[in-house]
């Protein structure tokens, strides 16, 4: 059952649920007001609930304001799934190069595989902007944006393993067991945009563990996330069965009509606490109503031609592209995946590294320009990296390995400070040293930034209280501006 939720109307988070609050809930307009009556004279549905139908206000995803004044109201996650190496890419280290080939005691931390010596990077940094913050080659547009971004350097996680990690960075938990963090952020806060989902997932193929990345778990089924595969942007073919094209949509809406109140009246008959049937009503009633502006938002051809060449080509792009769509149009959260599988995980060559920020470096540049143009930077928190590190040292002759134990992310715009460095790790780039950031104190200062207080917002379930940040998280407040 859910607990009261400070900040969030008390009709979405009891959980007695009445006829006349499901009515409410999915209150679809004169189609449903005709049926509930027809229905209650025939003494299948209380006047109760044909009140209800005529006073229909909001369902499970509507707007809720926030706990307290937030500085962000969407979250664009760019998921660089497999691990990229800090020391090649946002955690310059001088040492290494000093260093190179030798094996110094600090370098004997437990990892997952056998490592050797440690490794210099194949790739030079350079300083950018009024910060000069210091980036690799490999990042030339993102080194012009740099003054915009704010770099965790001290970022550190449980397990040197990629489903584990994977979980942590989007669950906040190891193990499969927990909703995600765009599940808590729709169950805290609703969203915008009623005709889509409010936490699209856009993903070419299937990453490591899959949608349990995405999933509510014990969430409503209504938050769960709505994976898009972009490997091919055609609006007409990327949701399947979006268009009927055997009957009219005034046709559609009155047999969804009729079947959300046989639904529902069999929900109240089951105590109104039936998750699977609750989800099911929900998801009928958002394929309805994403027939309006999901293939619309998917349609990149409407952008201008300069617009797309910012952006650049490749899956990558157009998701980076769609998530700025997404968020115009209201969806609370967006996760890019870079790609399938975990395709940063070089283990055999971290020289690969190029190729793959190659892809995604005008991609992300343009995504922070195109939001500024619109005025929806300050709007838009952009969140950058991947579920660990790599190690210092080598694995083979030219890879790295996982590292749990350091790494970095960035952060920009939604109310943090750019231009900015926060913590660090040792001298080679192993462990984080000072101001240690764990995945749960990200997720908390995630969740700050959008107007919630993580220890207060939960679920009670299996009796106890759950939230994102578990009993852990703290708000790193000195890198908010």
């Amino acid at each position: 059952m859910m607990q009261f939720v400070p900040g969030v109307p008390t009709d979405v988070v009891t959980s007695q649920t009445s006829r006349r609050r499901m009515l409410q809930r999915l209150g679809t307009g004169l189609g449903t007001l005709g049926l509930a009556g027809i229905l209650s004279q025939q003494g299948l549905l209380t006047q109760s609930a044909v009140l209800g139908a005529e006073s229909a206000g909001g369902g499970p995803l509507s707007p809720k304001q926030p706990m307290f004044p937030a500085r962000a109201k969407y979250v664009i996650h760019l998921f660089m799934n497999g691990g990229p190496s800090q020391v090649d890419t946002f955690d310059p280290k001088p040492a290494l190069e000093k260093y190179d080939g030798q094996r110094p005691p600090a370098a004997n931390l437990s990892t997952e595989r056998k490592t050797g010596g440690l490794m210099k990077s194949p790739f030079r940094f350079n300083r950018h902007g009024e910060s000069g913050l210091e980036v690799s080659e490999i990042f030339p547009k993102l080194g012009e944006c740099v003054d915009d971004l704010c770099v965790i350097r001290s970022m550190h996680t449980n397990i040197p393993n990629h489903e584990p990690s994977l979980l942590m960075m989007t669950s906040g938990e190891t193990q499969p067991t927990r909703p995600s963090m765009g599940s808590w952020l729709l169950y805290g806060l609703g969203t915008e945009n009623q005709n889509l989902p409010g936490f699209v997932v856009l993903c070419p193929g299937k990453p490591v563990v899959g949608p349990a990345l995405w999933g509510n778990r014990f969430l409503p089924g209504v938050y769960q996330g709505a994976q898009i595969n972009n490997a091919n942007m055609d609006p007409r073919t990327v949701i399947r069965d979006i268009n009927n094209t055997s009957i009219s949509r005034s046709a559609q809406r009155e047999q969804l009509d009729l079947l959300k109140q046989m639904n529902e009246l069999h929900l109240s008959r089951r105590g109104g606490s039936d998750n699977p049937l609750e989800a099911r009503i929900q998801s009928l009633e958002m394929a309805f109503r994403m027939q309006t502006e999901a293939q619309e938002v998917f349609d990149l051809s409407q952008e201008t031609r300069s617009t797309r060449e910012a952006y650049g080509a490749g899956e990558f792009a157009d998701g980076c592209l769609a998530a700025r769509r997404l968020v115009e149009r209201g969806v609370r959260m967006v996760q890019v995946f870079y790609g399938n599988g975990q395709p940063w995980d070089d283990h055999e060559n971290i020289a690969s590294h190029a190729d793959k920020a190659k892809a995604v470096d005008q991609p992300i540049a343009a995504l922070i320009n195109d939001l500024k143009e619109r005025g929806l930077f300050e709007d838009t928190l952009i969140l950058w990296g991947g579920e660990f590190g790599r190690t210092p040292v080598s694995e083979g002759a030219k890879g790295r390995d996982h590292n749990n134990h350091g790494f970095s992310v960035w952060l920009a715009g939604g109310g943090v400070k750019g231009g900015m460095a926060y913590g660090s790790t040792d001298e080679f780039g192993f462990a984080a040293v000072e101001n240690k950031v764990h995945v749960h104190d990200l997720h908390a200062t995630i969740l700050h930034l959008m107007g919630i207080d993580h220890e207060k917002l939960t679920f009670r379930y299996s009796g106890r209280d759950f939230r994102l940040t578990d009993v852990h998280g703290r708000v790193v407040s000195d890198i908010l501006s």
